[in-house]
This record gives C-alpha cells, structure tokens and sequence, in this order.
C-alpha cells in the first residue's frame, strides 16, 4: 500500500516537472515578435506612376479627349521613353493609326494635325507584310464564293482560258483562207507584170480544209470547216493560298476625313444622345465588284497577265488556319470525261422532243389545259 502511494507522489512529481519545462519554453524559448520583424528583409517599395492608357477602340483619325484617355498604375522602371503620365498631353491629339483598348499611349501614335496624318500613307500599305504586294481583282457574286471573303480570309485563285490554234507565223486563227492567183500579165498601159490574188469570200469557202478519201464513192473529196475553230476551255487553280487585304473600294481621302468626322462625332455624343435606332432610311447596300489580294510580286505580274488577256478568275475560300499544301489537275473536257467516268452518248436512231441546243438553269415547265 505505501509501495503503490509513493509510486503515484512520484508520477505526480514527473508530470509538474513537465509542464513547467513546456511553460519556460515557449514563454523564454521563441523570439520576439519584434526580433523576427528585425531578422526579416525589409519588404521593397515600388515606385508607382501614372501612364495615359486608351479606354475604347479608337479609329485612324479621331481626335483624342478625356472620354477615351484614362491612366493606370505602372512600375516607373517599365515605363519606356514616349509615355506620357499627363492627359492633358495627349488631349487634343489624333491618332495615327487604329488603337486597341487598354494599351498605353506613346508619342509615336500620334499626329498633331490631319495634314500629318495623311502624309503618313494609306492604312492599307500597313496591313501589307514586306515583301508582298496588294492586287484588285473583278468580282462577281458567282467568282467570290457569293462575296463570303472578309479581310485576313485566305483564298485560293482559278484561272479559266481558252485556247484557240494559230499560225505561227500569221499569228492568226486557223484554219488559213486561200486565194486564187492568176498571172503574171502584162498591164497595156505600164508595161509591167502584175499578178492578181483573189480571196473568195462567205462563210466555209476559200478556207483551207483537207482532202478525205469518201468510203462509199471510193474518191477524193475536199472538206472545209462549217464554222470557225472552236476554242478549247481549261481551269486550274494558279495561286493556293493568299490573303485578302480588301473586299469593295477603299475610301477616298475626302470619304475617310467624312467618316472619321462621323465616328469622332459618335464618340462625343452621351449615351442618351445616341440617335434613334430606324429613325433614318437604311442605305441602300451595293455589293462589291472588287477584291484586293496580298501577293508575291511575281504573282501580281501573272494576274495583271491574266486579266488583260480575258481569262476569268475564281475564288475559293480556304479553311480558317488551313496552310496545308496541296495540288490539282487542270480541268479540261478530256479530264472531266476520264476521271468523272462521263461517257460520250451514243449516236441513237433516235431522241428526246423537244430539241435541245442549249443548257438553260432556269427551266420552265408548261401545261397545257384540254
């Protein structure tokens, strides 16, 4: 019994001694708040200004005013040469070229005056990479993928031509017309020799032809074209893969100051005094005739080429992203019959009523009431 009660006086004892080993160690152990605030870095200070930024999309041209101008806090160290941390700076000023929302204003994007800004060139000549060169080509709604194009779209370009056989040294239409030459004869009145060609003349006669041996009559006959040379059509596609720069006319110089009159004029008006929506007529929408495309040089010569020599040009839009390469074969009547399995019809004892000469899209079907 005395055993067990001094057992317990001694637990007793280890445990006070314990808790008051844990006491004096967090009350004497652990520094200071203020010895850990001595020990750490002191926490950097970063020196701050205000730059003048663009608070909304802002068109070539518009004079700039407190409505479109804000600032934003900005790092002194990252704040290049041009920047202006005063609006009052840049009030008053237009724009050189189209702003984004948001990036800060720098003295190279502005002009004091509109004399400046148009001796600065065209915004076109800025869309165009070094190197390349920009085309109008004609359009009409079935050459331009029903005017589907916008600009950054990339097209790809089919050239159709015909091609008709010449004399090489003529350098006219085959075939060749033939004459009659009779001579030489004495002129009574000169004394010299003449000799007389004379050109028959009506469609299919003085034509060079050539001479077929008839299978019936067993004879020589010769034949002379009943028309002029059909010419033969080819399609290929010439260039794979351009940019468009340009749907529809570029603004006249009179035209842009006009609308950047306008859009600054929008920009001033508060939101209450936006004009009415339907209050005027709509303008009347004519669709392009027109497309501008980015170019190699080389292929602005082979356009220019094919549009004064007549060939019609085709355009078909290529896939958002797509830069993959591919190649075709030119289309032509023998192509189309041998890859497409088209047979040639067969001269039958008989045929369909009404004759048909010609391939009309819009056909009409008539009946007659007994």
């Amino acid at each position: 019994m005395r055993r067990g009660r001094i057992f317990f006086y001694l637990a007793a004892i280890l445990i006070l001694v314990l808790v008051a080993a844990f006491v004096i160690s967090q009350r004497f152990g652990q520094p200071s708040g203020a010895d850990t605030a001595d020990e750490l870095p002191p926490a950097p200070v970063v020196d701050l200004v205000n730059v003048v930024v663009i608070t909304q999309p802002t068109p070539r041209g518009t004079v700039l005013n407190e409505n479109i101008l804000g600032t934003i806090e900005m790092p002194r160290d990252v704040v290049i040469e041009g920047m202006f941390t005063d609006i009052a700076l840049v009030v008053g000023r237009q724009a050189k070229f189209d702003l984004d929302s948001g990036i800060p204003v720098t003295a190279s994007m502005l002009v004091d005056i509109a004399d400046q800004l148009s001796a600065r060139g065209s915004l076109a000549a800025l869309s165009i990479p070094r190197g390349k060169v920009a085309i109008s080509v004609p359009i009409t709604r079935d050459s331009s993928v029903s005017y589907a194009p916008r600009p950054g779209d990339h097209v790809a370009v089919i050239a159709t031509m015909l091609f008709v056989d010449l004399d090489s040294e003529f350098q006219t239409g085959l075939p060749n017309r033939v004459g009659a030459v009779t001579g030489p004869s004495t002129n009574p009145e000169t004394g010299d020799n003449t000799i007389t060609i004379q050109v028959e003349g009506g469609e299919g006669s003085g034509v060079l032809g050539r001479t077929e041996l008839d299978p019936i009559l067993n004879e020589l006959v010769y034949i002379v074209p009943s028309e002029d040379q059909r010419p033969r059509l080819v399609s290929q596609i010439v260039l794979y893969d351009v940019e468009v720069l340009q749907v529809g006319n570029f603004l006249l110089p009179e035209e842009e100051v006009a609308a950047e009159q306008q859009g600054q004029e929008q920009i001033d008006l508060a939101p209450e005094q936006q004009p009415v929506e339907g209050a005027e007529e709509a303008p009347v929408i004519t669709p392009p005739d027109v497309i501008t495309l980015i170019v190699d040089p080389q292929d602005a010569v082979a356009i220019n080429y094919l549009l004064y020599s007549g060939a019609e040009l085709t355009l078909v839009l290529r896939s958002s992203g797509d830069d993959s390469v591919f190649s075709t074969e030119a289309a032509t009547l023998q192509f189309l019959l041998d890859v497409y399995n088209i047979p040639a019809p067969a001269k039958l004892p008989y045929s369909i009523e009404p004759r048909i000469d010609e391939l009309d899209g819009d056909v009409t079907i008539e009946f007659e009431t007994p």
